[in-house]
This record gives structure tokens, sequence and C-alpha cells, in this order.
């Protein structure tokens, strides 16, 4: 099946980058964002407690089925183009992911050993499946089978390293031409951000453009070393098919 043109779906789990690049494909002309389409339904589906949930429920569309039928509507004048940014541990079992093939399909991808780092310093308890890595590679495995090739993956860590040049070639991968405009926005919230914005993006808020490369990735503390271990493999499957930015 055809992907519907002009429908971008990236996936990525928690703590990724993935605000910022939202922010940057908003800057696009012509482009609507939509900020984790499935949030409502996941926290719905699992019961899970999450920062601000019960607002994320109350704002969101709980039924998956009806979350599928908005993100395949395709855009309309003066709007030429959808971004919308997934998490991919919110595909919990039962919610069917067969839709994805008829939209243009990329992932963006973290070390674990930083997203680990991130994600603790906003949640007090975490989980494997909390990140996302293992859902990340069985979706990435499957639409690559489905297409015949692999999906176009980006780091974060080479978006942050030389974001132009990293910009030019996903864009190029997706079928768009850059927007030198994806560079920077202005600081504060985003008519777009999800209404958890106020718990998660504080990073975003306080910035203007992708935050220069990161140092080291920190120690972690022997608590998360188990989960580090639990999801390595399934970011290096991944991983290497990151588009090389030199």
């Amino acid at each position: 099946m055809k992907p519907i043109p002009k429908i971008i779906a990236m996936w990525s789990g928690p703590r990724n980058l993935s605000t910022a690049l939202m922010r940057s494909f908003g800057r696009r002309a012509g482009t609507r964002v939509w900020d984790e389409p499935f949030y409502a339904a996941y926290l719905n589906k699992t019961g899970l407690q999450h920062p601000m949930g019960d607002a994320v429920i109350a704002d969101g569309i709980t039924d998956p089925d009806a979350v599928i039928s908005a993100c395949l509507e395709p855009p309309r004048p003066p709007c030429q183009l959808i971004y919308q940014k997934h998490m991919t541990q919110h595909m919990v079992e039962g919610f069917d992911t067969s839709w994805t093939a008829r939209v243009t399909n990329a992932f963006l991808i973290r070390s674990p050993e930083r997203v680990l780092a991130s994600y603790a310093r906003k949640r007090a308890s975490v989980s494997a499946e909390d990140l996302g890595f293992r859902r990340q590679r069985e979706m990435f495995e499957a639409l690559a089978e489905r297409q015949g090739e692999a999906p176009p993956v980006i780091d974060s860590t080479d978006i942050r390293r030389a974001p132009e040049r990293a910009l030019n070639l996903l864009c190029a991968r997706l079928g768009l031409k850059f927007d030198p405009a994806m560079l920077s926005w202005p600081a504060g919230p985003a008519p777009g951000d999800g209404i958890w914005g106020p718990h998660w993006y504080d990073a975003v808020w306080n910035s203007t453009g992708f935050a220069p490369p990161e140092s080291e990735p920190p120690a972690l503390p022997d608590a998360l070393k188990p989960i580090l271990d639990a999801v390595r493999d399934d970011y290096l499957a991944v991983a290497r098919y990151r588009i090389d930015c030199g």
C-alpha cells in the first residue's frame, strides 16, 4: 500500500530529543505537528500512573482506533505536511500498527545510557518497557520487512553535533527539501505541545535551537544498570541503520 504523502510518523522513545525535533519540523512553512497522539490511549489502556496523567487522558483521545483514523487524515490547506511525534512504548499489545504502512515513517534514537539518565530525573521509577527500545526495534523491523528497505533512522547525537547536515540528510530521506527555519525556534511553549509540557519540556522551552553536543554519558546508579543491559541490544539493532552524518 502506497504511503499517504506528507504525513510523517517519527518514532522514538522518551528523552530522545523528540520534542526538539518536533519543534524543528514545526518551523517549516505549512506544517502541523501532533505531539504523542497515542499518549491518552496508552495511559487509559495500561492504567499506569504518569505525571499529569489524569489531565493527559482528559485532554486526549482514549480510543486507539480513533487515534489511528485521525493519524491518517491528510493535511488540508494551508497545511501541507503533518509531522506526528510518536512514542514507541505507547504502542502496547492490542493497538493496531498496520496503519503505519500508509504514512512515511522514520526513527529517532539516542544511546540508552543518556536516555536512562534523563528519564530517571523525571520519574522516580523506571522500567525497560518505559523506554520503548524493544517496541522500537519490533516496529522498525516490521516496517523494514514490509517495505523491503530500512526506514530512515537518525541519531540525536548526530543532530546535536551538526544540526544542518543531519537535518539535510534526514529531509532527503523523507522526500523533503531542507528548510533553514528548522534550525531555530522561539523560546517558550509552542501551540503544538502536549498538555504534559509543563512537566517534561522545560529544556525545550528554555531553548532556541538544538543544544551543542553532549559530554561523556553520566555514570548510572547500580539500580539502573540491569535496565541498561536489557535494552542495549534493541538499541544497537536499530542504530546500525542510522543515517551516516559524517
